[in-house]
């Protein structure tokens, strides 16, 4: 047998040990290819008096083991969920002492007829056990589960081994995915399938992830969306496409943020985006209706209700509303730019009349947008696919679509002059020239593609992750995506990073990094005494960090959503961007200062300072968070 790694727990050398002690013995687990299962544990208890003392056979994972000298209870987990198994020496004779090889984590497969106990719980008295697959890891232990944020989404498969009620969140993303298609296929879309890899990343203004193909020696781009393909296929003559999948943007993460997400485009040719409007309020109402029953949702406490009609405002009417500025009466780029000043927002001198009425937009009015609306009237600046409106060429044909605060959908009346998109094309490329990452490049064959000629069209993309999170009421994205990006950490990113493999751990604990304590230089400390009373009126308190995201567009802040004991969620705002990622933060436990007055900082509150430890090292500046223990309470005071 293979050399085992030496710092392996001594739990885990017993499991090794007994797998070798098994092979020895001829009962390799590994050697069976497949076990002839014939029912699942759910449908047997949800039908016990079809089942009783009829023969089963059920296989799973063992999540208990309990032995009591010549008889023995084991609970086996399959997919639908769990049932007790009961073996007994007198029933299975010599077969019985194949407990002895079973451990907690162990595949199983099991033949008995179903009875109820006297305790009244439905089981599977055993004839046959055989051991399917040995587990050569620990589970979480059973009664405090797998607990730590971080470590759930790195090990989803543990996550759904231990914490089983996630199952039940994943199995609704399948429906909503499905029942979208449902909604489309009954109107007559045709779904279809179009380039992640390409040369140019266009149909959104997003940073992609770069690649090289060495066959062709090119440097290729993931797709940041599937618009200018799906556009082709409306000009080559199919009327109604669309496409549900996977989206790459090379950006920031946070919440409601994952470079890996899946999003639906379609289109449709010789309708307007008012049609997509139609679309847009049917698809939510219809997928809520079918999967939840109702289309009314509760959202982290907040009532939502999915049913059409819903609100319609434009841009400008929404800066009136919830920042008083009206630009009915504001003509010029220089008066718009000096508002935005006046309202604090760091303004550019680049910026347009309308790139300001985007940006207050984004400031002032988002946060206002619980109940499903469609916001109207974008700014030609910022929609560079869409019409312009005959009436008001400054602004667009376009809507966004917000619930929850948050960008769900956006859709156009799709731009089809190919003079009028070369242009726009062009001047993002200027913007690109001048520093804007995310500025669209000049895609030739698209404009090609509609010079050819492109019909009236409208257009629609809709976020499904952000959908799902709402439908499933889960906090983060991450809480709905399988296998979320997370950066690595221990063992693998000693194997992947080519870094020293100086540790083994079950559980890829975080590892710590190593410091030449000589190039350390801390500040002296301070010579001014001050009296306790003084210090006592400064509330340290323990707080737990509920979400974390990166306030737009600082390059310094993180906004931190904490809990801290009350029943009241904490806002604090910390400049740390740089040292820390938003979604790594997320689930810690940090210390804070909570009876600082709130201070403004990028138009949002910021009502406490977060504790960190700086020094100097190698002549730059050192930044810690300083992390807790997980088991200390939110609102624990410093002592």
């Amino acid at each position: 047998m293979a050399k085992q790694p030496q710092d392996l727990n001594e739990m885990l050398h017993m499991k090794r040990k007994k797998l070798e002690e098994l092979r020895e013995s001829g009962k390799d687990p590994f050697i069976n290819e497949s076990y002839p299962v014939k029912n699942y544990s759910q449908e047997i208890k949800d039908n016990f008096e079809e089942y009783e003392e009829k023969e089963v056979a059920i296989a799973g994972r063992v999540m208990s083991k309990r032995r009591h000298g010549k008889i023995a209870f084991l609970d086996l987990r399959d997919s639908k969920g769990t049932i007790q198994i009961f073996l007994r020496k007198d029933f299975m004779g010599e077969d019985y002492d194949v407990i002895k090889d079973i451990d907690i984590g162990d595949i199983i497969g099991v033949t008995g007829l179903v009875f109820k106990t006297d305790a009244g719980e439905i089981t599977v008295r055993s004839s046959q056990v055989i051991l399917l697959s040995k587990s050569l890891q620990i589970l979480p232990e059973k009664w405090h589960g797998l607990k730590d944020i971080d470590l759930r989404y790195r090990q989803r498969y543990v996550d759904l081994i231990v914490n089983p009620e996630i199952k039940e969140i994943f199995i609704k993303r399948t429906k909503i995915i499905k029942a979208i298609r449902e909604y489309l296929d009954n109107r007559g879309y045709l779904e279809v399938e179009t380039p992640i890899l390409g040369t140019v990343a266009g149909g959104a203004n997003a940073r992609p992830f770069l690649t090289h193909h060495n066959t062709l020696d090119i440097d290729m781009q993931l797709r940041i969306a599937n618009e200018l393909f799906l556009k082709r296929l409306i000009v080559g003559g199919f009327d109604k496409v669309y496409e549900i999948g996977k989206m790459f943007r090379n950006e920031g993460m946070d919440a409601r943020h994952n470079p890996e997400f899946t999003n639906i485009e379609l289109y449709e040719a010789y309708v307007d985006y008012q049609e997509m409007m139609r679309i847009t309020e049917g698809i939510f109402e219809y997928v809520a209706q079918k999967v939840l029953g109702t289309t009314k949702i509760n959202y982290q406490g907040t009532e939502i209700e999915l049913k059409a009609p819903w609100r319609r405002i434009t841009m400008e009417e929404a800066i009136k509303e919830y920042a008083g500025v009206d630009f009915e009466k504001i003509e010029s780029d220089e008066k718009a730019r000096e508002i935005a000043k006046a309202k604090g927002l760091e303004v550019q001198e680049s910026w347009t009349r309308g790139k300001v009425i985007s940006e207050m937009f984004e400031e002032f009015c988002e946060s206002n947008l619980v109940q499903p609306t469609f916001v109207i009237g974008h700014p030609v600046e910022v929609s560079p696919l869409a019409k312009r409106n005959p009436d008001d060429p400054r602004i667009t044909q376009r809507f966004e679509a917000f619930i929850n605060t948050w960008e769900l959908a956006n859709a156009f009346s799709e731009l089809n002059d190919p003079i009028d998109q070369r242009e726009r094309f062009e001047q993002q490329v200027r913007e690109k020239e001048l520093g804007d990452d995310e500025a669209h490049p000049m895609d030739y064959d698209f404009i090609n593609a509609i010079e050819v000629g492109l019909p009236p069209t409208g257009g629609l993309g809709i976020g499904v992750d952000r959908m799902i999170m709402l439908l499933t009421n889960q906090p983060t994205i991450r809480d709905i995506i399988f296998f979320p990006t997370m950066k690595p950490i221990g063992l693998e990113k000693a194997e992947n990073g080519g870094l020293s493999k100086e540790t083994y751990e079950t559980y890829d604990k975080l590892t710590t990094e190593e410091i030449d304590l000589s190039k350390v230089k801390v500040e002296p400390l301070f010579e001014d005494m001050v009296d306790f009373e003084t210090f006592s009126k400064s509330d340290f308190r323990v707080v737990k960090v509920k979400n974390c995201e990166e306030v737009p567009k600082s390059k310094k802040l993180l906004k931190f959503t904490l809990d801290d004991g009350s029943e009241k969620e904490r806002v604090i705002l910390s400049g740390i961007k740089e040292y820390y990622s938003a979604e790594s933060l997320i689930g810690k436990t940090l210390l804070a200062i909570c009876n600082l007055p709130p201070r403004k900082m990028m138009g949002i509150d910021s009502e406490g300072m977060i504790i960190s430890a700086i020094c100097e090292y190698d002549g730059e500046e050192k930044l810690n968070l300083i992390m807790l223990d997980d088991n200390i309470p939110a609102g624990s005071k410093l002592y």
